[in-house]
């Protein structure tokens, strides 16, 4: 299905049909619960809205419902993505960039399901780690990068990974000053290397979290010894992409990644029966698009394994993409033929952003019954629930501004 067009069914769906036969069987984290009542509450009268109305009189009127703004929901973030995605060019620089990926072995996947935060946060550290290490050795300064983390494969399975753009160059600190270092072209770090270092670097984290007991280990059910034997004896493949985008393009291509869900709703082709069939890259056959069907119960539990611990930051920047480098971000613009002065972002209009992603010159909010007047905000009401919410749709205008205020 193109992007452009509505999904017949959407995780929403298979949230509100099915998630009470998940419940009978599993229990959901604080965060699950949180998040699977948000994506079912999203853009409906249980969150509440506004009434607009034509402004040119021709009697036309609709509601306009508030999102949950959960980072879970499939319906959720584009315009703050697109905002978001705008302030990164404060750090983009006339340079190629790199995609590097650092993925887990899946022998740590139990391990990590009962210790999110901690394996996280260990992942995320013993990667930057790596980076850092590697730019400082192969090309003599400071490189730059920002991080996210999927948790995800295709198939909407477990698979903890990390997805970074990297600087091809680096500031270098000479006794004379600073001085840039350009990567070689389509040659960033040793990847075998760095695959091999990155391998023992977490294995030893790992040994050592769970020595110091800080893992949870299901009263030893998870046998993390054996784990990291195993671990250890495959071979780990660090994922660096040669650049193909010029800095131009890196930012739409950055936007690829950084608010990704699990699954889109664009992705599920159907749900019947109990069963949920949607579609995926199969990245084993050389990225062919194929269809599954699973049962919407497991469909319901692939998807909450992905729900984040609360508040845990999953977009990191570091080196000269970091807040606390702005100085010498300023001289490798310097160094790179650009002003020192860094760039101002840009907000972005509402309705401007809309025109743009519609591919329209008309004005988004465009009464469709007359075609002439603009639909205007009125008054706007609290979540609508029970006998209410199924209401609410069948009564006229003047009706509704008085059911919503009662």
């Amino acid at each position: 299905m193109r992007d452009n067009e509505s999904p017949q069914h959407d995780v929403a769906e298979i949230f509100r049909k099915h998630l009470d036969d998940y419940k009978r069987v599993h229990s959901l984290s604080y965060e699950q619960s949180r998040a699977a009542r948000a994506i079912m509450d999203c853009r409906t009268p249980a969150l509440g809205g506004v009434l607009k109305t034509c402004n040119n009189g021709c009697g036309h009127w609709e509601f306009s419902y508030k999102s949950c703004k959960n980072r879970h929901c499939p319906k959720c973030g584009s315009f703050e993505k697109a905002q978001w995605l705008e302030r990164q060019k404060v750090w983009l620089l006339p340079i190629s960039y790199y995609h590097v990926v650092f993925t887990i072995d899946h022998i740590f996947n139990p391990l990590v399901w009962w210790n999110q935060t901690v394996i996280y946060e260990h992942l995320i550290e013993t990667a930057s780690s790596i980076l850092k290490q590697y730019g400082k050795k192969y090309l003599g300064g400071d490189i730059g990068f920002t991080l996210v983390l999927h948790t995800w494969g295709q198939r909407i399975q477990r698979h903890p990974h990390l997805h970074f753009i990297v600087t091809g160059g680096a500031l270098v600190t000479t006794p004379n000053g600073y001085s840039w270092q350009m990567a070689k072209r389509k040659y960033l770090f040793p990847v075998k290397m760095m695959s091999q270092d990155f391998l023992r670097a977490f294995c030893a984290g790992v040994k050592k979290l769970w020595l110091n007991g800080n893992l949870d280990t299901q009263a030893g059910k998870l046998d993390v010894g054996k784990m990291l034997e195993t671990a250890e004896n495959k071979k780990w493949e660090v994922y660096i992409q040669p650049p193909l985008y010029g800095p131009e393009k890196l930012i739409e291509y950055l936007g690829r990644y950084v608010f990704r869900i699990a699954i889109s709703n664009h992705r599920i082709l159907d749900l019947k029966n109990g069963q949920v069939t949607f579609e995926y890259y199969d990245n084993l056959d050389q990225g062919k698009l194929k269809q599954m069907s699973i049962p919407a119960v497991e469909f319901i539990g692939r998807f909450l394994a992905h729900v984040l611990p609360s508040r845990f930051v999953r977009i990191r920047h570091f080196g000269l993409h970091h807040g606390s480098c702005r100085k010498k971000l300023q001289q490798a613009r310097r160094l790179l033929d650009l002003s020192m002065q860094l760039p101002v972002p840009l907000k972005l209009n509402l309705l401007e952003w809309l025109k743009q992603v519609l591919q329209t010159e008309n004005d988004p909010r465009l009464c469709p019954a007359c075609h002439q007047g603009i639909l205007i905000s009125g008054r706007e009401f609290g979540p609508v629930s029970g006998w209410r919410e199924h209401v609410l749709p069948l009564l006229g205008v003047f009706e509704q501004w008085k059911f919503a205020a009662l």
